[in-house]
């Protein structure tokens, strides 16, 4: 076996927090067993006892002890087939050096969880395009919610997105088609939210939610195109904000209930809620807005309700 080993981190992990950075180059390594190596001082950096939150930078020197074992163990998440990998390759409709936007289909996680074992997260080795690093989640959208999902190419960019993401500086504008239609053409829906079990409630001591919406167009007193706004990122702000107003999204089987199951007509039985822009001018310090095309069956059930929508 191998002896102790002095390991420069990489300029693409600038900014990676030491345990992250054990978990992607020796994913074999127990959190245990990481702690104790910690405790005893046996991993260090720049010769200094290491903290597991440590941000690195680039140009430290990790001190590393035999560790070929956990090396050793395959990283399965680099295992992405033929199929899977031109699936979201397709997906792509936008793409620099910093950063890739992708245009999710509904029914595709995000990420992995029970009984999910097929999602974005476990094909972004298919999204190298070149580069080292495989590109990294900065924001999630819903499983059945399609559209929009930006990811970053560096560390950089997904510290700036993260941030820019959790200070609600990327507006973002959705679509969604409706069960009836609102008095008003448009408004502002302010209607405090809170997580309970798996949805969202509105209650009055849960926290602060606020939803700009603006009717595009309607088909009588029957259904609805409306564009939502979220100012807040609550969990499924949108879907319980219009089931709030009254006017719960088609296909959506949380916020809808039963009736979300009946057949109106030919409409497809899926949740019709896209993620369909983006800006992100306060990134790149110039305009910058992007649009995801909605799919084939949210196109097809608009045109069969006769609401026009001009992409």
């Amino acid at each position: 076996m191998a002896g102790v080993s002095i390991v420069k981190v990489k300029r693409a992990d600038d900014g990676m927090r030491l345990n992250r950075w054990f978990l992607k180059y020796y994913p074999g390594l127990s959190l245990g067993r990481f702690q104790k190596l910690l405790r005893t001082k046996q991993i260090k950096v720049d010769g200094k006892k290491a903290e597991a939150n440590l941000k690195l930078v680039a140009g430290q020197e990790i001190r590393i002890p035999p560790l070929d074992e956990e090396k050793a163990v395959p990283n399965f998440e680099n295992k992405v087939s033929a199929k899977d990998a031109a699936f979201i390759q397709a997906m792509v409709i936008y793409k620099d050096e910093n950063i890739i936007v992708l245009n999710k289909p509904s029914g595709l996680a995000v990420q992995g969880g029970s009984n999910t074992t097929r999602h974005i997260d476990g094909m972004l080795e298919a999204l190298k395009f070149g580069l080292e690093e495989k590109p990294k989640l900065v924001h999630r959208i819903d499983k059945d919610t399609s559209g929009l999902l930006v990811l970053a190419r560096n560390r950089k960019y997904a510290d700036l997105l993260t941030k820019a993401f959790r200070e609600h500086k990327l507006p973002k504008t959705y679509l969604a088609l409706v069960v009836g239609c609102p008095k008003n053409e448009e408004g502002v829906i302010k209607a405090a939210l809170e997580k309970v079990g798996e949805k969202s409630m509105v209650l009055d001591d849960g926290k602060p939610a606020v939803t700009e919406y603006k009717v595009l167009d309607n088909a009588g007193d029957k259904f609805a195109l409306i564009e939502a706004r979220p100012l807040t990122g609550r969990t499924h702000q949108i879907r319980a904000h219009l089931e709030y107003l009254g006017v719960p999204i088609v296909g959506d089987d949380k916020y809808f209930g039963g009736e979300s199951r009946k057949k109106f007509g030919e409409i497809t039985d899926k949740l019709h809620l896209h993620a369909y822009k983006i800006d992100l001018s306060v990134i790149y310090n110039k305009k910058m807005v992007l649009k995801a095309p909605i799919s084939a069956y949210f196109k097809a059930d608009l045109e069969a309700l006769g609401i026009s929508f001009k992409e």
